[in-house]
């Protein structure tokens, strides 16, 4: 039960693709968050140095998660079996983002196509951290394109590959890493040291999924008749440029299947950074290129279950 029953694990990333978040009840990311935010404001008050207490609440708030979802799994399996399934799959169904970010960036995509960029900068702005208010069309549609294949890997893959390897409590384990780092993996004053370990832990959990994910987004490319070979131009090309040892993999890749240039100068609180130009074709991003991609992450996020279904069924068999 704490492993995986072979069917909770597509049922609820069927629930994901039909229902999204689940919004009717408190989300386990709201949880960890809150849990996050508590134990911060309690390690700052201690003299401990910032990086020590940076590990300590790694260790605190990802440990918690875990042992909190075996517990629960575990103790609702006692009271019935039935019991213990559906927190089995609420666990896994809150763990997957498939539909919510092919909805974020349907909304960007939709109302660029209606000719209101203003509501499409509103759209765009929830999903990434950069300034918005000025950017144009074309800006507009790069930021949601890379939103979403960097949010391939966060969102869709990686905690597919946790549930393929250790079940619901793998998967929510990654989700509490990936809040961490979204909480406190930030290069400025407040969190350089105390978000080191977040950060760290972040880059080592999503160093292979960001690999495998280049492989089915390659296959979801030839199935959408994208640009299969670019993919792999563009990762050799540019994977590493990217600040991050493992976003610049999908970003790479989704640049290379698409035909366009992710990357460039943008805006964060006022202060210009370049990012490196990531992709072998000097396309610009468009409300079409957000549809494709998109369509892209639907794809890659299906193949990767089934090829990983696939492997489990014949590694346990």
């Amino acid at each position: 039960m704490l492993f995986m029953n072979e069917f909770i694990l597509p049922l609820s990333f069927t629930l994901d693709l039909l229902f999204g978040d689940p919004g009717w009840v408190s989300h386990p990311v709201q949880w960890i968050g809150k849990l996050a935010q508590t134990t911060e404001e309690r390690l700052r008050t201690t003299n401990l140095p910032l990086r020590l207490a940076g590990v300590l609440a790694v260790i605190i708030i990802v440990g918690g998660t875990a042992a909190s979802a075996w517990l629960l799994i575990t103790a609702t399996s006692y009271m019935h079996r039935v019991a213990g399934l559906a927190v089995s799959i609420y666990l896994l169904y809150s763990s997957f983002a498939v539909r919510s970010l092919g909805d974020h960036a349907g909304a960007v995509q939709e109302a660029l196509e209606a000719g209101e960029p203003e509501l499409a900068r509103q759209k765009v702005a929830l999903m990434v951290g950069r300034d918005t208010a000025t950017l144009d069309e074309t800006g507009i549609a790069l930021a949601a394109t890379e939103s979403v294949a960097e949010n391939t890997v966060d969102g869709v893959t990686a905690p597919l590959f946790y549930a393929l390897l250790f079940g619901p409590v793998g998967a929510i384990t990654y989700k509490a890493i990936n809040t961490l780092d979204s909480m406190f993996g930030h290069k400025n004053e407040q969190y350089r040291e105390f978000g080191w370990a977040s950060a760290k832990l972040d880059d080592i959990a999503n160093y292979l999924p960001a690999r495998l994910t280049v492989i089915t987004i390659a296959v979801a490319a030839i199935i959408g008749k994208l640009r299969f070979f670019d993919i792999f131009k563009s990762v050799w090309k540019g994977a590493r440029l990217h600040a991050s040892p493992n976003s610049g993999y999908p970003e790479s890749a989704f640049a290379g299947a698409l035909g366009v240039t992710l990357g460039g100068p943008r805006s964060y609180d006022g202060e210009i950074h370049n990012a490196p130009e990531l992709g072998v074709k000097p396309g610009q991003c468009s409300p079409l290129i957000v549809r494709q991609s998109i369509a892209l992450m639907w794809m890659s996020a299906v193949l990767f279950l089934g090829a990983g279904m696939w492997i489990r069924h014949l590694l346990l068999s």
